[in-house]
């Protein structure tokens, strides 16, 4: 049966015509910490796009938006099993997952009242996804983030960007106040009716970074209304530019802070919680071809690499059209989890290091202890650069000591033959 949406929620939409510059309360700036400590999160890219098995911008490619329509009346996820996501998930040491509530084809995954474009409506699953995912991550303590596109490449109302052109949509009959409005509508589902959300995690925005005239998508108002709905509820923004005011959460794409191999990332990094998604494959939704899986220790070394940045991993994994996650990525997360058990103490509630990456590796800080993360020693000794004066310097698996001088700018570390493969951490107590 459907919801029936509080008139108190919405009229939240209603917004003066200028807003304060944004003050985080106290319980977002709690919100935020513990976002930053959680230091790993899995990423789920899942929708009707899934059955085509070419990723989530399959519609984007020239496909007529109405037949694409037509495959929903046969999403069928019969292994679908959020009992069973959310274990593969935990157990791999992520303390969140980002799960995407409708995507840039404007389908649904949730029960919504604005539109019968959804999983409930549309298909024969006729089972809420969102609902059981929400409730399987209450249950096992396990935060959920939404994501939700800007973009809808389906709706006539949506003012069409540089993308989704070729669906066979009018694209000269917008309306964006329609738009906007059935936005705000479906977030106030979102943030009403599936308990504690962690964070709203936006994507769409750079759709319109082509325009002649600077496009205006009202944020300051949409911000404020998610804020107000739930207090503690993040918010993010990946848009690939300084944040704006109403912002939690910095977004880097495909790259770590400060970088931008990818193209996506070059933004000034700001004093936000930092957060860098990645995909495991080639792509964030499923394709069939697409079995180019990174191995479990570089996956494990950009973990450590992004912790060494005060970045947290949005990990990314694409679940199969029948609703099972590929087996390569439950392989992955599995590893990845054993790796967390053994070395968690140095990764969870850590700070960046006191110094830039270096060739060997990098360094996380929790008080007095700054751990070394070496994972590409080049010789038997590694210099570090760091001020501070250091009482103890131990291996981190066995305690034994770990030899060390003094030099002018920094230490010089003489490893131990016992390094091992993927990640070797000498932890340093320092004064």
């Amino acid at each position: 049966m459907k919801k029936l949406l509080l008139t108190s929620c919405l009229s939240l939409l209603t917004a003066v015509s200028s807003l304060a510059a944004y003050e985080p309360t106290n319980e977002i700036i709690e919100a935020r910490k513990e976002f930053a400590d959680h230091g790993f999160g899995v990423f789920i890219h899942w929708g009707i796009y899934s059955m085509f098995a070419q990723g989530e911008w399959y519609l984007n490619g020239g496909i007529n938006a109405e037949e694409y329509a037509k495959c929903a009346s046969a999403f069928y996820p019969a292994r679908f099993n959020a009992a069973e996501w959310v274990s593969a998930i935990k157990n791999a040491g992520a303390k969140y997952i980002c799960f995407t509530s409708r995507h840039h084809d404007g389908f649904s995954m949730w029960d919504t009242d604005q539109s019968d474009y959804n999983i409930v409506d549309a298909t024969p699953f006729k089972r809420d996804i969102i609902r059981e995912l929400a409730d399987e991550c209450h249950k096992q303590g396990i935060k959920l983030h939404l994501y939700y596109s800007h973009i809808d490449w389906g709706r006539t109302d949506y003012p069409k960007g540089r993308t989704g052109l070729r669906t066979g949509l009018d694209p000269a009959i917008p309306d964006w106040d329609s738009y906007y409005g059935f936005m705000n509508r479906q977030l106030t589902e979102l943030l009403t009716n599936y308990g504690e959300i962690g964070a709203i995690w936006f994507d769409g925005h750079w759709d319109h970074d082509e325009d002649s005239v600077p496009f205006d998508w009202n944020l300051e108002e949409q911000y404020a209304m998610i804020h107000r709905l739930q207090p503690r509820c993040l918010i993010g923004n990946n848009h690939h530019i300084t944040p704006y005011e109403g912002e939690d959460i910095q977004i880097f794409e495909r790259d770590l802070p400060g970088e931008n191999t990818a193209g996506l990332s070059g933004q000034e990094i700001s004093r936000l919680p930092l957060e860098t998604c990645q995909t495991m494959n080639g792509m964030w939704g499923y394709k069939v071809a697409d079995q180019n899986y990174k191995d479990t220790p570089t996956l494990i070394r950009y973990l450590v690499k992004a912790a060494g940045m005060g970045a947290n991993l949005l990990l990314n994994v694409g679940p199969q059209p029948n609703g099972e996650l590929p087996a390569t990525a439950l392989l992955r997360l599995k590893e990845i989890g054993e790796w967390m058990n053994t070395y968690g103490e140095t990764f969870y509630a850590t700070s960046a290091g006191d110094f830039p990456a270096q060739d060997w590796g990098t360094s996380t800080r929790k008080g007095n202890k700054l751990y070394l993360h070496v994972m590409t020693p080049v010789n038997s000794e590694i210099y570090v650069p760091l001020k501070r004066k250091v009482k103890k310097a131990l291996d981190f698996i066995d305690r034994s000591p770990v030899e060390y001088t003094r030099t002018k700018d920094g230490i010089v570390i003489k490893l131990n033959d016992n390094l091992t493969e993927i990640d070797h951490v000498i932890e340093l107590e320092t004064l």
